[in-house]
């Protein structure tokens, strides 16, 4: 590695392209290949140079604050217009085709039902307490449990098991 490479990186343009790596979805490892680092090298940055680790900060805020308003949008259902076009001629003043072009020809409104999947996902994810599948129960008091075999020994509970064997 290159002596002062990281000063490149710190720089106001260095800065800008991690903060985009990172709001584009990149990991830290695709981010450090762009760098020309080992991945090794950019955790140590992280930790040394604050500016670095913002910047991958704010990039992954950004994209997470998206597939969370997208799974939202899922749990929820929605509706949105899905336009068709056809592909008309473009004449000159002589009537001569010089070209195409998209014209719109027809707008329906569309539906997605609200997904089943996502909600529980979302439920379970920010209401663990009501919606996760192991629920624990506390129990107050003792539990007695009878066992009229507790108090005998080995040899007596043989004998009574050979007893009941020909009973």
């Amino acid at each position: 590695m290159a002596k002062g490479k990281y000063l490149e990186w710190i720089s106001d343009e260095g800065i800008l392209k991690i903060e985009g790596w990172a709001r584009d979805g990149l990991t830290d490892e695709q981010i450090a290949q762009n760098m020309g680092i080992r991945r090794q090298t950019l955790y140590d940055w992280k930790k040394k140079y604050p500016d670095i680790s913002d910047a991958l900060k704010r990039g992954k805020e950004v994209v997470d604050r998206q597939v969370e308003n997208a799974l939202l949008k899922r749990a929820l259902g929605y509706r949105y217009d899905e336009t068709t076009y056809e592909q008309v001629a473009v004449k000159d003043n002589d009537g001569k085709i010089v070209g195409h072009q998209l014209q719109p020809t027809k707008v329906v409104t569309k539906e997605v039902a609200p997904d089943t999947t996502a909600q529980i996902f979302w439920l379970k994810n920010r209401k663990p307490n009501d919606w996760r599948d192991k629920k624990e129960t506390e129990l107050s008091g003792g539990v007695d449990v009878n066992n009229p075999f507790a108090n005998l020994t080995t040899e007596e509970l043989r004998k009574l098991a050979r007893s009941e064997k020909y009973d």
